[in-house]
Parts: structure tokens; C-alpha cells; sequence
């Protein structure tokens, strides 16, 4: 077994062992499609928001804060946890590099936040009538790159944190306005036209977008990709410039 594997396999177990991560990011933004399901008014259609009820525009959300919590809450912890207890500086010493951890990492996070996008679809469509993304491969590329950004994102956080509580604080901060523009409170489309146009500056809020138009058949808007791409290409030279292995 290559030590990549190996790690890869250590990581995912640990992961498991983590009710809090599991619970945060496979189990709650389908807890909330769910509840807000459950309001009559949610599954009547709006004529504002062009024949839509607003529980189907709670999926995509879903979908986005699966991604955030993954992102800034639960990797940068993970990260500045090994660094500060030096695990990190350890693994530079043996056959499994830090490199090897970092990527594993990534990977356990997307494999969980994959498996939480399924189930929102899943249990939309089941529970409360919510139509499969019309243009499925448009649909996947958005959700790909989004959580290219949204991963991005937690490196930055991981590199600039020297600790676990700085990691912890830092991502708080930034995961509330990171779920004002992904559209937890108030879905981007229902927004006043200029508060959109901003929002729609952010990661989340052109991958609100994407997702939107994707989910009704329509090809992904390429100033929407190159949004999300831009970000994350930030995010990432952010991240590896100033990431520490101790």
C-alpha cells in the first residue's frame, strides 16, 4: 500500500469517528431543506419568483452549505490541529509527506460534501416534489467547481491560522456571510436587483446562480464560472503562499 493510500485511509476512518463533522455537513442542510419544507407557503408557487416555490430554490442552498461548513468550519480545524499538535512537522519525516495529508484531506471533505449534494436531490425530489437539475452535466460542473472554491477557501483559512481556536474563530466569521450570499436567509433570486448583482460577485452567490439556471435546463453562465473559477484561483495561490507545515 503507497503511504497516500495509506493516510487517505487513516483520514477517512477518523473521519467517520466524527459525529459533529457528519452530522454538519451530510445530515443538517438536508435537516433544513426539510424543515423549511414543511411550511405550507414554502411549497406554493410565487409568481415573483417566476412559477417556483421557494422550497425548490432550497435545494441548490442546501447544496452551498454543505459546501461551507466543509470549507471554513470543519477542514481548517482539522488542519491547524495537526499542525499545532506537530503532527505535520512528523509526517515530513516519513514516507507519508504533509502533501499526503493535505490531500486526503481534500479528498474525505468532497467525498462527504458529493455524498450530502445527492442526498439533498434525493430527498427533494421524494419529500417535496423538487425536479432533478434539468441540464445534469451543466449541473455537476457547477457543483465541481464551487467545491474547488469552497475548499480553497478552508486552505486559506488552514494556512493563515496559527491555531485551532484562531482556525475555529476565523471560520465563524467568514461562515455567516458566506450563507448571506449563498442564500440560507434569503434566496439570491429574491433579492432587491442590486444586492443580487453584489452577491452574485461572491463564490457562493454566482454558484447560487449556476446552480439556478442549470436546475432549470439552462447551460452554465460563464461569467458565473469565471466568478467561482477567479475565486478559487485567488483562494489557492492565498493558501499555498502562506500554508506552514509547522
Amino acid at each position: 500500500m503507497s503511504a497516500s493510500t495509506a493516510v487517505l485511509r487513516t483520514e477517512a476512518r477518523l473521519f467517520t469517528r466524527e459525529p459533529g463533522a457528519l452530522f454538519w455537513i451530510l445530515v443538517f442542510p438536508t435537516l433544513l431543506l426539510v424543515i423549511l419544507g414543511l411550511i405550507p407557503g414554502f411549497r406554493e408557487p410565487d409568481p415573483d419568483l417566476g412559477g417556483l416555490r421557494v422550497i425548490d430554490l432550497y435545494v441548490p442552498v442546501a447544496i452551498l452549505l454543505a459546501m461551507i461548513v466543509a470549507g471554513v468550519q470543519t477542514m481548517p480545524a482539522v488542519l491547524s490541529s495537526y499542525r499545532e499538535r506537530g503532527i505535520l512537522r512528523r509526517l515530513a519525516v516519513t514516507p507519508a509527506s504533509p502533501s499526503h495529508l493535505l490531500t486526503a484531506q481534500i479528498v474525505v471533505h468532497a467525498i462527504a460534501v458529493l455524498a450530502s449534494v445527492f442526498l439533498a436531490l434525493i430527498v427533494g425530489r421524494a419529500a417535496f416534489g423538487v425536479a432533478f437539475p434539468a441540464q445534469p452535466w451543466g449541473y455537476a460542473l457547477a457543483v465541481l467547481v464551487t467545491l474547488a472554491a469552497a475548499l480553497s477557501a478552508g486552505g486559506t483559512l488552514a494556512a493563515v491560522a496559527p491555531s485551532v481556536r484562531i482556525a475555529q474563530t476565523l471560520g465563524t466569521i467568514v461562515f455567516f456571510p458566506l450563507m448571506f450570499s449563498a442564500g440560507v436567509w434569503l434566496p439570491v433570486q429574491a433579492m432587491p436587483e442590486l444586492l443580487r448583482r453584489i452577491v452574485e460577485l461572491t463564490p457562493f452567490g454566482a454558484a447560487a446562480q449556476l446552480l439556478d439556471e442549470t436546475a432549470a435546463g439552462g447551460l452554465p453562465n460563464l461569467g458565473g464560472i469565471a466568478v467561482v473559477v477567479g475565486w478559487t484561483v485567488v483562494l489557492t495561490g492565498v493558501a499555498i503562499r502562506w500554508f506552514r507545515w509547522q
